[in-house]
């Protein structure tokens, strides 16, 4: 067994963990096929980050089941398109429009966009763009394909004959006006081509053959060739069931239909998949994001303003645990993915296989490295305002040795997406307050100091420069001072090392900042 293997094996990184499950649940390596790994998508709203979040995710467990084991794997993005609009989302064109189309499947519902055959179309197309930029290796599938093509029949006709079984497990769970109403399978109306939620009569298991009151009047239809789709919780199962499905995560508010469908599983005769529930991520309310709403961020929004890594680093951490998901976040995490991927480099193969960053790039890290936060980026293109690409490279010759696209091409990036944030999140919050009290007097102090230095002067030696005068400037506490400094040079709250921006920014534009702040 090689190293990577051994220590692998030994990981407590939750994606071998979850792989370890998959070792367990075929010890000989599975019989047929390749291991299936699958994800789920509902295309009544757009794509969002949580639907992101569950692809990377899972394609972290699958890369690190490869670690564990030779047997082939397969990724299946798999989309209900056949579930009926209950409600119009927020965040698309055209609402009165499908406001009429309410209750169809999606796939027979008008593109409110107008670029695609049906708005399940325009979506499941937008999911397919939405993982093919980072390069996600998958196979989509569509429901309304898998139902109207044959490729379900038998899983349908088995759900049938275990009619009363599936509602012995659903029915106990359910509200008792629910219970009158609630059927295992939903058929398509021939008269109004809505999905319908009526109870059904099995006219006959082996034909697919059922009976209910469409409008008033006793309908006989089959289930197959996309006439009908079923309930979720047993759609879900008969998926599971049909694909030989091995491996699904959801979120925490599906538990119960985890479940509820891994007993119908069982019923149909099949074996649930592995798998494990992550928490949900919540926008700057505290609320879940939602496809309909349109809350939190789009892949778009987040893109604009971190790069891909810093998005699945903040996706790795910490999947049991809710965390906010808005503008807010993108600077640490973008920084905290350059400190993880610095360090990676001198970790033991141990700690390497904890690294989040070995998850992220799959222990194929690409070479290159970042000379500055993209914090402290924020504070210069900040300062400077409107500023331009070249002139931020310009400031960064005064802190980087050879400082050019050429050599630091990640740098180059996030130059963009630096000044796009700090435009459009930070500049226009900034406010700069006089100074008072001692504040005065130390920056009368730090002005002197740095005029006695040379301009190449060491972010160290002015680091030491700003921590003496903030021991000796009657402050009660260092805090106060950098505080201070913070926000009558840089209009904030909160900033970088001083050091590090001084040298960046340059001594003697400093000195106008601080000369600007004096004379208020």
């Amino acid at each position: 067994m090689s190293e990577l293997r051994t220590a692998a094996m030994e990981s407590k990184a939750w994606p071998y963990e979850e792989a370890r499950k998959l070792l367990k649940r075929y010890p000989d390596g599975k019989p047929v096929g390749p291991v299936l790994f699958e994800t789920g998508y509902g295309p009544s709203g757009l794509p969002h980050i949580g639907t992101f979040n569950e692809v990377l995710r899972t394609t972290m467990v699958r890369n690190a089941f490869h670690a564990l084991s030779d047997t082939p794997t397969r990724l299946i993005a798999f989309s209900d398109d056949m579930d009926g609009l209950r409600k119009v989302p927020d965040n698309v064109p055209n609402k009165a429009m499908l406001t009429e189309y309410l209750g169809k499947p999606l796939t027979r519902i008008p593109d409110p966009f107008g670029t695609h055959e049906s708005f399940a179309a325009h979506n499941n197309a937008m999911l397919c763009d939405f993982l093919d930029r980072y390069g996600f290796d998958y196979d989509f599938a569509s429901s309304t394909d898998y139902y109207t093509s044959g490729r379900f029949d038998d899983a349908l006709k088995s759900v049938l004959r275990h009619f009363q079984a599936i509602l012995g497990v659903m029915l106990p769970t359910l509200r008792a006006d629910r219970q009158a109403t609630y059927s295992p399978v939903l058929p398509i109306s021939p008269k109004s081509g809505i999905v319908l939620q009526v109870p059904v009569e099995v006219v006959d298991a082996e034909t697919g053959m059922i009976a209910f009151i469409d409008e008033g009047e006793r309908i006989e239809q089959s289930i197959l060739g996309g006439q009908a789709k079923l309930q979720w919780k047993v759609d879900w199962a008969m998926r599971w069931v049909a694909l030989g499905v091995d491996y699904e995560m959801a979120g925490k508010d599906l538990i119960d239909s985890v479940v509820q469908s891994s007993k119908i599983t069982r019923v149909l005769g099949g074996r649930p998949p592995e798998g494990f529930n992550y928490e949900m991520f919540l926008d700057e309310k505290g609320e879940k994001i939602s496809k309909s709403k349109g809350n939190g961020l789009s892949l778009d929004e987040w893109l604009t303003y971190g790069p891909e890594e810093s998005l699945a680093f903040y996706i790795y951490r910490e999947p049991k645990k809710a965390k906010s998901l808005h503008m807010g976040v993108i600077p640490r995490a973008v920084d905290d993915y350059w400190q993880f991927r610095g360090n990676y480099a001198g970790q033991e193969l141990k700690e390497r296989l904890g690294n989040p960053v070995h998850h992220i790039h799959d222990g194929k890290l690409p070479e290159g490295e970042l000379p500055v936060t993209f914090g402290l980026l924020l504070n210069l293109v900040s300062v400077m305002g409107d500023a331009t690409k070249e002139q931020v490279w310009g400031y960064l010759g005064n802190y980087v040795k050879d400082a050019d696209a050429a050599r630091y091409p990640e740098l180059d990036r996030l130059i963009d997406r630096a000044l796009a944030y700090g435009r459009d999140f930070v500049t226009p919050t900034l406010k700069r307050r006089k100074p008072a009290g001692v504040e005065v007097a130390a920056l009368e102090r730090l002005d002197a100091e740095l005029a006695a230095l040379p301009e190449d002067a060491s972010a160290e030696d002015i680091q030491n420069i700003v921590y003496e005068i903030g021991k000796t400037g009657g402050f009660e506490t260092l805090r106060d001072w950098f505080k201070a400094l913070y926000e009558t040079l840089l209009g904030a709250e909160q900033g970088p090392r001083m050091g590090s921006f001084i040298a960046l920014y340059g001594i003697a534009n400093t000195r106008k900042l601080i000369g600007a702040a004096l004379a208020e």
